[in-house]
């Protein structure tokens, strides 16, 4: 691809406006996007280049001096780890920065950190080095620093995973099913899908394979009564709808009008009868409370730290503190001993986050268990091997992107006494 003036100017902008983490970096790119007038090349160059340099800031940085301008950064990244040589960068660069790439390949490597090696925040990789052994921690480091592949869901109702694999393959798009998730299908390239007929006639949606496995812990029957309790766009109640096969009654509960709203559409493009998106004032509201004790199956997929999901979101590595951690564990402590009251006698909770620390995880559901003698914690693996899914987690469901694929997931499957 020609690389112009005008793409290496774009990369910068885009750089700078990341680095100030003033919203989430999807957002501001989106916002850019509709802004400016470019190609889907130029999209695709732009961003892939503004993400590279959050992926590998601290290295960069290290790399380029720490006086480095977001403009020399996004360069750095296109030299350093994308690969570009200067024969194609030179008709899109000025003198000056041509002489200055340069001096950057001159450059030896420096000597790095361990939380330098494995592009991290100081404090996040002191959490992990207290779970985890350093050669642990940079091989999940480096799974989280690579982009991550467009994951699909088919919707069973509507189509069948081997004729959307065949439909996509015929279009010279390639697709295999995923590892472990039944209805899951792995492209190999990222093709614009909001237009494609298999997204408008809700045959497809987007999600991540680890997302998809926590509609299989939960494991829904059909004509049972059902709550995502943090529905949010409901990627997540989806998947139940279709495993219940439309019947019996199924909540998506969340706190903003906007994310449910995103929702409806997506209900009637999935052909969805059994949805009730319902916005509740928080844990507590009336509408949780009518429910208390009478619901087969609760899914809580806490409002986390997103860290997980660091090959889609790298900027949040950035944005998190200690101090948001603490209190979205304070958030989850409540949020999940309010679902769980929901649940009817030997009905099943499943508590789930896209993190990768101990506190948002198993940390919160050893406090839960510790203070309600009446749930129990069933077996991740045996739940999934039960429905011909062969994955070795053990008791709670772990997913790491550098040994699944997926993103970072945890999952805790809980039973409420008869």
């Amino acid at each position: 691809m020609k690389i112009s003036s005008k793409m290496i100017q774009g990369a910068a902008v885009m750089t700078a406006e990341l680095l100030k983490f003033a919203q989430p970096a999807d957002a501001a790119l989106s916002a850019y996007f509709r802004a400016q007038k470019t190609g889907s090349r130029e999209r695709a160059f732009i961003a892939e280049t503004a993400y590279a340099v959050l992926r590998r800031r601290r290295w960069l940085t290290r790399v380029a001096g720490a006086d480095a301008n977001p403009g020399q950064l996004a360069l750095a990244a296109l030299v350093r780890i994308q690969g570009l040589n200067q024969r194609q960068l030179e008709e899109a660069l000025a003198p000056d920065e041509m002489a200055w790439v340069v001096a950057l390949k001159a450059k030896p490597e420096p000597e790095l950190t361990l939380a330098e090696q494995a592009d991290l925040p100081d404090w996040l990789s002191e959490r992990l080095l207290a779970r985890m052994s350093a050669e642990d921690m940079l091989a999940l480091a480096r799974g989280l620093n690579r982009p991550a592949p467009l994951d699909l869901r088919v919707n069973e109702l509507k189509a069948k995973r081997e004729e959307v694999v065949a439909q996509l393959e015929s279009e010279g798009i390639a697709a295999e099913p995923c590892r472990y998730a039944p209805a899951g299908v792995r492209l190999k390239t990222k093709p614009a899908l909001a237009r494609h007929p298999l997204y408008l006639e809700g045959k497809v949606e987007v999600q991540d394979e680890g997302s998809q496995l926590l509609g299989h812990l939960l494991a829904p029957k059909r004509g049972e009564m059902v709550v995502d309790f943090c529905a949010g766009a409901g990627g997540k109640t989806l998947l139940l709808g279709a495993m219940m096969r439309s019947t019996g009654r199924l909540y998506a509960f969340d706190v903003s009008d906007k994310r449910l709203a995103k929702l409806k559409p997506r209900v009637a493009r999935s052909g969805l009868s059994n949805v009730h998106p319902a916005c509740i004032s928080g844990e507590n509201d009336q509408r949780v409370k009518r429910l208390a004790g009478k619901i087969d199956r609760v899914l809580v997929d806490a409002p986390c730290s997103g860290l997980g999901t660091l090959r889609r979101n790298p900027d949040l590595k950035w944005r998190q503190t200690p101090e948001s951690i603490a209190e979205l564990t304070r958030k989850q402590t409540d949020i999940l001993g309010s679902a769980s009251r929901l649940v009817k006698p030997g009905g099943r909770l499943v508590y789930a986050t896209c993190s990768i620390l101990g506190e948002e995880n198993e940390g919160i559901v050893d406090a839960f268990l510790a203070a309600h003698a009446d749930f129990r914690r069933l077996s991740a693996a045996e739940v999934l091997a039960k429905q011909g899914i062969a994955l070795d987690c053990g008791e709670d469901m772990r997913l790491l992107p550098h040994v699944h694929g997926t993103d970072g997931f945890y999952a805790a499957v809980l039973e409420r006494a008869k």
